[in-house]
């Protein structure tokens, strides 16, 4: 949607003018201080890693957000009644990098990654929501991940807006028409919204299942699919991920109860929470990858990657090894014990005890003869690999 309006003024800005913030509340003892933003506000926190923005921008009604300065924020109140056929009146936020200018400090701020890059695991990142519901409270909960065309941009930007919506409540809708649905992405289904705006586009991810929270959503997954959709180009970069609720109706008590964004090497964070710690900075191999030709012209290589106290992290490299171009593959192994995946991207899974099933995605399942796929995935459990894997 088209919450576009840039926020001109932090809260530390604010104070040392004196200007309009609803209230600074300092809490006794060890504490931390509670940050009211109203209308167009913002606040860095988190040691300026991230930025907190109510970004009020289609509506005068009062609706204001509290945080106390980590990675979090809750609506403390909200007054916003829109049409629901219309714009949101309001998008408040938080977001790593940089929104019209305002930026955050370091990560994409000091990176922008040019999307030809955004390979599997290169950018994730998860959120924790609280939502409230209810019949008098329309508005969605949804990441806003924007691609410029060029590294940096002081306006709006100008390539694409890729919007991932986790829930609605409410009748409101992602902007545009629905061009594809039922798309298995990154462990999550989708259901894809398209449409243009004055001088990009808006691709919404929308999750066909509502959810609360996600764990390391992989950007790089939607961007790469955003792509061979012809959305998105290569060559443009990623400059901002925000995640928020856009507010048509009400929406107090809405919550942002943990956000990150990780800018990883080869390969995403471990995805347990709370995160566990890998035992030595380098990927740990497997012993022995185990290749396994499938009944077809296709071949499959598992591998562990990395490893850390009850978890790993694991891929599998698909490869056409027949003469023609192969439409379509599938893959099974079975664990040799109790290990269970909690993530997986580049690819659609199902496990049902120590048997796992995964399904090419939608940009990756064409494969001309010598190429590959890679699957990546996160799991609990020993790192122990299967003794065969099936390509199909």
């Amino acid at each position: 949607m088209d919450h576009k309006k840039p926020v001109l003024m932090t809260a530390a800005l604010l104070l040392a003018l004196g200007g309009g913030i609803a209230g600074i509340v300092g809490s006794t003892g060890a504490q931390a201080a509670t940050t009211s933003l109203c209308q167009e506000q913002t606040a860095s926190v988190s040691g300026g890693t991230y930025i907190v923005q109510n970004n009020e921008f289609d509506s005068s009604a009062s609706e204001c957000v509290t945080t106390d300065g980590n990675a979090d924020f809750t609506v403390a109140n909200s007054s916003i009644a829109n049409a629901t056929n219309g714009e949101p009146g309001a998008y408040p936020s938080i977001y790593q990098g940089c929104h019209w200018g305002n930026c955050s400090s370091g990560g994409l701020t000091s990176s922008p990654i040019e999307v030809s890059n955004l390979t599997t695991g290169k950018v994730t990142t998860s959120w924790s929501t609280t939502q409230p519901g209810g019949s008098s409270n329309a508005y969605d909960v949804a990441y806003d991940i924007w691609i410029n065309q060029t590294p940096t941009t002081s306006g709006q930007p100008n390539g694409t807006e890729i919007m991932v919506w986790l829930n609605h409540n409410g009748s409101v809708q992602p902007f545009g028409s629905e061009v594809a649905s039922n798309v298995s992405l990154g462990g999550h289904t989708y259901n894809i919204w398209y449409g243009t705006q004055s001088s990009w586009d808006t691709v919404t991810y929308d999750m066909t299942s509502g959810s609360t929270s996600v764990s390391n959503l992989d950007v790089g997954t939607l961007a790469q699919d955003s792509v061979s959709r012809g959305y998105t180009k290569s060559t443009w970069y990623l400059i901002d991920v925000e995640a928020g609720f856009e507010l048509w109706q009400g929406g107090a008590g809405l919550a942002t109860n943990s956000f990150s964004v990780a800018i990883n090497g080869s390969g995403p964070s471990p995805s347990p929470s709370p995160s566990p710690t890998p035992t030595s900075p380098s990927p740990t191999p497997s012993p022995s990858p185990t290749t396994t030709s499938g009944s077809g012209a296709c071949a499959a290589t598992y591998s562990v990657t990395n490893s850390w106290s009850g978890g790993f992290q694991g891929q599998v490299v698909v490869k056409n090894t027949g003469s023609g171009t192969l439409n379509g593959w599938s893959l099974g192994w079975t664990f040799p014990g109790s290990q269970a995946i909690n993530n997986l991207w580049n690819g659609g899974y199902s496990q049902s005890g120590e048997s796992v099933t995964v399904s090419n995605a939608s940009y990756n399942g064409s494969l001309a003869p010598g190429a590959t796929a890679t699957v990546g995935f996160t799991a609990t459990g020993a790192s122990a690999s299967p003794s065969s894997v099936s390509c199909a």
